[in-house]
């Protein structure tokens, strides 16, 4: 199935830390792939400022490298890539003095979008703020991309937005979290409010618990000492998987629009209840055959950060009131998956007879690996010997029921980007969000420091520590296996 391509309005992309580890894998190769695909204006332009000294020749073989690197064969043909080099030039930049910021203004035009991608650590989103506003080079018009982390902790997003909001307006701002690009998370709205099928039952009346999952089987490596000052909830809780709640939860807004979609989402933050410590499980995995441990890798061995966290949360308003959301990521798990997955509750009165097994309705929503979505229905098991039931999946991965492979699916980045070049600030995080988000998460993470807390250890390539399956058996349920 070949998707319409909708082209975008001519732009100058500007990508600061244009040769950083961001840009390479994940920036510029989903950029040649809307290229490639036609969705690129012929006059767009892309300009990598960074402060290795180099001229636009050799950046471009950087990214002639990345491309054959980080995207896959089928789609690298000379031809293509030699057009969308021609789009990219380079600039040696100062985020923090003067130097290469009347170029770069004399480099980006007055008549097209303007973008800026802020690839860099949050300390220089203040100084490049300031010069693009100092130099001139930005105007109302223009837009900023912002990556995580958002702050550490709801003083320092606050500040941060601060900073931002002196030189832009909140409609120019696009704090970009690569989990709402995924298909299958914009699939959830479709399937949501573009279908009367689900919408009635979504609500605490027929939905028992809702378990959102995110597990990777990499540890955290050269990373060690920065995720050492981060954590699991901080690294992936305060966001992705608060992200992937509000959507799963949030009342229908009353159109597709920006503020409409993230009115709904904040007011989800806004209901959540306080997470007693009795509902929490923080782990950290050990050594094996396969790598270290985290302490080893961290560098610090009085460390109480934790690589994995678990935890059961309520929502205090009308809809689910009553229906518990459980939450979990971590590192060095048993296989890479995320998922959401909504239990339905069984009928309040069986016909059947009681059946051992039987399981009842699951929808659930594969991020990945396979995107796709799974409905587990109940039937007849088949031949003779009375009705005995069985569970059997419905299921809809993206490539079979579209034709396509995992590789033809736009990568999150390269979604993203195009919706900034649009204007559409629908799959990005206002201000107001990051900070309720904060303001939820930082009295769970003071809690624990106050009480001294260390996390339990878990082996690499399990589910999880131990306790992390009692957060659920206590309450009569149980996690879906992690697994590819």
């Amino acid at each position: 199935m070949v998707s319409r391509v909708i082209p975008v309005e001519d732009f100058d992309l500007v990508i600061f830390g244009g040769t950083g580890d961001l840009a390479r894998r994940k920036i510029l190769p989903g950029l040649y792939r809307r290229y490639r695909s036609g969705q690129m204006p012929e006059g767009a332009r892309i300009i990598g400022a960074a402060r290795q000294d180099q001229d636009s020749a050799v950046y471009r073989k950087l990214i002639g490298a990345a491309i054959k690197e980080f995207v896959p064969e089928k789609y690298r043909d000379s031809k293509s890539i030699a057009g969308f080099l021609e789009l990219i030039s380079y600039i040696v930049i100062d985020a923090q003095g003067a130097g290469g910021w009347s170029d770069l203004k004399k480099l980006t035009r007055k008549d097209v979008v303007k973008a800026f991608y802020f690839s860099v650590a949050p300390s220089l989103f203040g100084d490049l703020a300031e010069r693009l506003h100092t130099y001139k080079i930005a105007d109302s018009q223009s837009r900023i991309v912002v990556e995580k982390p958002f702050g550490r902790d709801l003083a320092s997003a606050k500040a941060l937005n601060a900073v931002l909001a002196e030189h832009f307006d909140e409609s120019q701002i696009y704090r970009i979290d690569h989990y709402l690009g995924k298909e299958t998370v914009q699939n959830l709205m479709a399937v949501r409010f573009g279908n009367i099928l689900f919408e009635p039952l979504w609500n605490s009346q027929y939905v028992d618990h809702i378990q959102i999952t995110a597990a990777e089987t990499v540890a955290v490596g050269s990373r060690g000492a920065y995720y050492d000052k981060s954590g699991a909830m901080r690294d992936m809780v305060q966001n992705h998987l608060m992200q992937l709640l509000c959507l799963i939860a949030m009342e229908p807004p009353n159109e597709f629009e920006p503020d409409a979609v993230r009115d709904e989402k904040l007011k989800v933050i806004r209901a959540l209840d306080p997470v007693n410590s009795s509902d929490i499980v923080r782990g950290r995995y050990e050594a094996n055959k396969d790598g270290p441990s985290y302490l080893e890798e961290s560098g610090n061995p009085d460390s109480s950060t934790e690589s994995f966290i678990a935890m059961k949360v309520n929502i205090s308003n009308w809809r689910w009131k009553g229906t518990p959301i459980y939450l979990r990521t971590g590192k060095r798990l048993r296989a890479r998956t995320s998922e959401i997955a909504v239990v339905f509750k069984d009928p309040p009165h069986s016909i059947f007879g009681k059946q051992e097994g039987r399981r009842g309705n699951v929808l659930a929503i594969r991020l990945q690996p396979n995107e796709g979505m799974t409905l587990r229905v109940t039937i007849k098991e088949p031949g003779p010997g009375g009705m005995r039931l069985m569970e059997v999946p419905l299921d809809m991965s993206f490539a079979d029921a579209l034709g396509a492979d995992a590789e033809d699916t736009p990568d999150a980045y390269e979604r993203l980007i195009m919706d900034v070049i649009r204007g559409n600030q629908t799959l990005f995080m206002r201000g107001d969000e990051v900070e309720a988000a904060w303001a939820w998460t930082d009295p769970i993470i003071n809690e624990w420091q106050e009480r001294g807390d260390m996390p339990k250890s878990y082996d690499s390539g399990s589910s999880g520590p131990e306790d992390a399956l009692m957060l659920l058996h206590k309450d009569g349920r149980r996690w879906r296996e992690i697994k590819e």
